[in-house]
Order: C-alpha cells, then structure tokens, then sequence
C-alpha cells in the first residue's frame, strides 16, 4: 500500500510548483502567440499561484483537504487573466473532491485533478483545444494502471502533461505557424514539475536557497505611519499620487538598460518622496509619492513589464478623511440625543440604482471613464491584468443596487465574472473585451432606463464598434504570411495583425484603411503616453482627405505601450 499524502506534503507541493514556475516566467510569457508587449500568461500564472500559496502558509495546516481548500481560496481571490481564472478552477475542484480527507491516497488524488479538470471546463464558455485545458485533460487522464506510489503517479501525470503540451500547435493552427506551445500549458507543466519533486524527494537547490523579497507592503505601512497625513493640510500634500509599482524584469531590456536598484532608486528620487525600492532577480516593487506618476511607469519599464500598478489620488483621500473626521465629530456630539430621537431621524438611504466598475490604463482613459459615470477605475489592462479581489474590493466601493463591471479586456472578462459569482451584490459583467468596446456600452447606458434595457443596451454596443490598436513587435515573427521584425509597429484589428512597419504614421493609416468602410461615421483615436500631436495630425488628416463622411476624435489616453487604440463605429 502507498503512502498517504498529508496536508505539509501537499503544501510543499504546491510551494514547489509555484517555486518552478516562478523560474519559468519568462519563457512562458515568450510564448505570447503575437509577438506584442503584453505577452503575460506567465505572470499571470505566477501572481495567481504566489496568492495561493500565501494562503496556505497563513493557514499552516497537516489536514490535506484544508491545505487544498486554502490553495483553492487563494487562487481564487488571487486570479487574473484567463489562464490564472482556469488555473484556479483546475484547483477549486482537486479542493473540492478532498475537502474531507485528513490524507490523500493515489486513487484520491487521482479523482480530485479529473474533478478538477471538469470544474474548469465549465468555467469556460468555449472551451478551446490545445490550450491550458487540453494539458489539464490529458494529463488527468486515468491510465488504469496501479500505480506504487504518489510519487509514480505524478510522475506519470507530468509524462501525459508534456506529450499534450507538443501536441497544441497540431490542435492550435496559429501556434504551429508561429512556432510555440501553448503559454498556459507550459506553465501548468512547471507546475506539475514542482509538485512531482517533492513526491520524488528530489527538491531542486534553487528552491532551497532562493530567498523571497523584502515585504513591501510592510515597509509602505511603516512609510506612510512616519508621514502620517493627517497632521498637514491637504494643499500642503506636494506629491499627491500614492504609486506602486511592479516590473517583472526583462533579459532584452535589461541589456539595453542594466539594473542596479541604487542608481535606479536614485533615478526615481527626482520624481517625488517616501521612495521604497525591493528588487530580486525577477522582480522590482516601488512605492513613491510622485505628482506625475506616469513619469514612474516610464521609468520603471526601462527595465521590464508592469505586471502591476496602482495610483491613488492622496488629494482626494486626505478630503475624505478630513470629512470622515469631521462627520465623526459631529456624530459623538449627537450622542446625548435619546433613543426616540434618533428613531425618529433615521440616516437616509443614498444607494444609487445603479453603479459601474471599469479597467482601465491611463489616466486619460479613465478620465475617459469617470466622464461617463463610472464609479471605480481599476488600474489595469494590457500586461497588467487585476485580479478577481482587485475587482472585487472595487465592487464592494460601489454603493448601488445594481452593479454593471466592464473589464474592457479580453483577459479580463473570466476574472470579472468569477468576482461577479463571489460577490453579494447584483453584479453584472458586460464582457468587453477593449476600451473602445467599454466606452461604447457606457455611452449606451440611459440611467431612466430599466436594468434588462441597459443590459442589452449596452451588449449591443459593445458589438457594434470596431477596436484596432497599434503598438510594436518585441520579437521577429511570421504569421498570417506577414514578416515581422522586432520593433517594428504592428496594426491590430481584432485579433488580426493587418499592417506593420517601420513608421506609426504609415502603420496606423492602413490599420484604419482596412476598418473603415462605407457605414462609418466616427473614428476615435486614443493617444498613448509617448505620443505626439504632429503624429495626430498625419492621421487626422489622413481620415479627413480619404473618407470625406467620417468625422475625426482624438483623445489624450495616456496608455502605456499602445501608440494609439482606435474606436471605429
């Protein structure tokens, strides 16, 4: 008979897994089928695994179905992109299969992977083969056999897993013609890798010496207790933009740009105070009050790919709390009123009817956003996917009866509406999958309207606009019988690649030549951070002179890596 697995077993092997995979996140962000800045599948992954495994060492349980529970609630919360979002699911159902089991015998954990297989195909709408879920499939598969140990039958998972990982270009056309596996398998295999290691007693050195960075969520609390705001006055707050920021390092970058946390610290003194800088060999974590914190973001992707951001308005909390302050004040002198008096004066109920969440990078953009009434803006978007609590913590800000998300990302949309599922509000996820689709559905809404009636309101709307986007190649590829060099601009319509080039001018004018037709009316031009209005203009005239009918909008989005998102409608 086999032994058993208890529950530090199982939490070594799920630490093990996340600890390869950590290894591997750039080679499996390289995998990205379009060769564009915002291949994240791996950071994802990590990220998503990395709040899984805090969760079990928080809980530091020997009962195996808790450990999985714990895992399973981690990922959870801590899922962004599509493949963190099945990723999650693939463990919600192993935790669910074990929940009850003090030890996992072979035959266990051989049902929990095929139950959680089941559970993620049905977290996804289309499944689609030679992703992710086909490595999840195939190495769950049950070979009938007896297998000695826990050990053998991982061992076995991991062989399956790898055969079905080649095997994805044959199901995936696009990822035979580019060259790759597929991105969310290859991190799936890692993982399995790592779970395999501890079964076989055969733990890699790195892991063993590897050294987790500095916690710098601590060392921002003990940053902003000795600068504590509530002491100064709101016009004397200098730098008013709480940033932090979190760059997974990038080897083509950093040999145009060597990293050394000193010069880069003091690089980012010029911009603001309570400066903190925590680096390793993957990672860079900053917190700075800046009063440009795009100056920041710039900065700090010298050296890799934002895989998080968040900026907060310090003006506008320090308001708040000073009202908050205020409003307290005046509430304690009130507390002599009686019991009668305080019944007959209820505090009245300001729940709107209905409030919006969106995502959204850029400032411009989500001024773009707050204009048209949303309530939360969640820094995020391309390579910088927010998790399912990012989403939900924005949820619970919003104080209406009805609750519209629009994610406004493709990658985004899975994570929205398993927020949406955990929430205990009426949530509703209108699945946009770009910016130009969100800003669409939001102009559709009509706040006399009924629910149902903004619901396919703005469904509708989403549908009816056209998205392109131009940014630029981080590796030479070929596809669609195009030629691409590294560095080159690419015009994206959709998910086709229909103009590149050297020149963003020439790019972003056939990008458009292939999206505007005949029912045309507008076209909205949303400018990237690095943009410039001589470049507006090229384009604008461009429009004017070859549709004569289409009317021309440019935006100041303020969008990393993308020189222009293109609304067409």
């Amino acid at each position: 008979m086999s032994e058993a697995v208890e529950g530090k077993k199982l939490a070594s092997m799920f630490e093990q897994g996340a600890a390869i995979l950590a290894k591997n996140v750039k080679t499996v962000d390289a995998l990205n089928v379009f060769p564009v800045p915002d291949g994240d599948t791996g950071t994802n992954m990590n990220l998503t695994i990395q709040s899984g495994i805090k969760e079990v060492q928080s809980a530091a349980d020997n009962h195996a179905g808790k450990v999985a529970k714990s895992f399973s609630k981690g990922l959870l919360m801590g899922a962004r992109g599509n493949s963190g979002v099945i990723l999650s699911q693939l463990f919600r159902g192993f935790a669910k299969a074990v929940e009850k089991k003090e030890t996992l015998s072979v035959r266990d954990l051989e049902q929990a992977l095929e139950e959680g297989v089941t559970t993620a195909y049905k977290a996804v709408m289309k499944p689609v083969e030679g992703t992710i879920l086909t490595v999840a499939k195939d190495a769950a598969e049950n070979d009938q056999s007896e297998h000695s140990s826990a050990a053998a039958w991982m061992s076995s998972v991991v062989k399956k897993a790898e055969a079905s990982l080649e095997k994805t270009p044959e199901l995936l056309p696009v990822l035979k013609e580019v060259g790759v596996v597929d991105s969310g398998g290859q991190g799936l295999v890692y993982i399995y890798h790592g779970m395999l290691e501890v079964l076989e007693g055969n733990i890699s050195k790195e892991k063993a010496q590897s050294q987790p960075a500095p916690s710098l969520d601590d060392l921002v609390k003990v940053e902003h207790h000795q600068n504590a705001q509530s002491h100064i006055s709101t016009e004397d707050i200098e730098f008013g933009y709480c940033t932090e920021v979190m760059v997974s390092f990038d080897e083509d970058k950093l040999k145009q740009h060597h990293f050394d946390e000193t010069t880069f610290r003091n690089e980012l003194a010029k911009f603001g105070d309570s400066l903190l800088v925590v680096s390793d060999e993957d990672l860079v974590k900053i917190h700075i009050h800046a009063e440009y914190p795009g100056d920041v973001l710039t900065t700090s992707q010298k050296y890799g790919s934002l895989v998080h951001v968040k900026i907060d308005n310090m003006r506008e909390q320090h308001r708040a709390l000073q009202q908050e302050e205020q409003t307290s004040a005046s509430h304690e002198e009130q507390t002599s009123a009686s019991h009668e008096e305080q019944h007959e004066a209820p505090a009245p109920n300001d729940e709107a009817q209905y409030g919006f969440v969106t995502v959204s990078m850029g400032e411009g953009i989500k001024a773009l956003f707050k204009g048209l009434g949303a309530n939360e803006v969640i820094a995020g978007g391309q390579t910088m996917n927010p998790s399912t609590e990012d989403i939900m913590n924005a949820i619970k800000k919003v104080n209406a009866e009805h609750i519209f998300v629009l994610p406004n990302n493709g990658n985004i949309v899975m994570a929205a509406e398993q927020a949406a599922d955990v929430s205990d509000k009426h949530v509703e996820v209108i699945p946009t999958k770009s910016v130009p689709e969100g800003l669409s559905a939001m102009i559709a809404f009509h706040d006399q309207a009924g629910f149902e009636e903004n619901k396919q309101a703005m469904q509708a709307a989403r549908q009816e606009v056209k998205t392109g986007q131009v940014t630029y190649a981080v590796r030479d590829t070929s596809i669609d019988g195009m030629d691409i060099a590294k560095g080159d601009y690419m015009g994206i319509w959709d998910k086709d690649i229909v103009a590149s080039g050297k020149n963003v001018e020439e790019v972003t004018t056939q990008l458009l030549e292939n999206m505007v037709d005949e029912t045309t009316e507008i076209v909205t031009l949303i400018r990237g951070e690095n943009g410039q209005t001589s470049t507006d203009n090229v384009i604008v005239n461009y429009v004017e002179k070859n549709f004569e009918d289409v009317e021309v909008e440019v935006h100041e989005g303020g969008q990393p890596l993308y020189s222009y998102i293109i609304a067409v409608e």
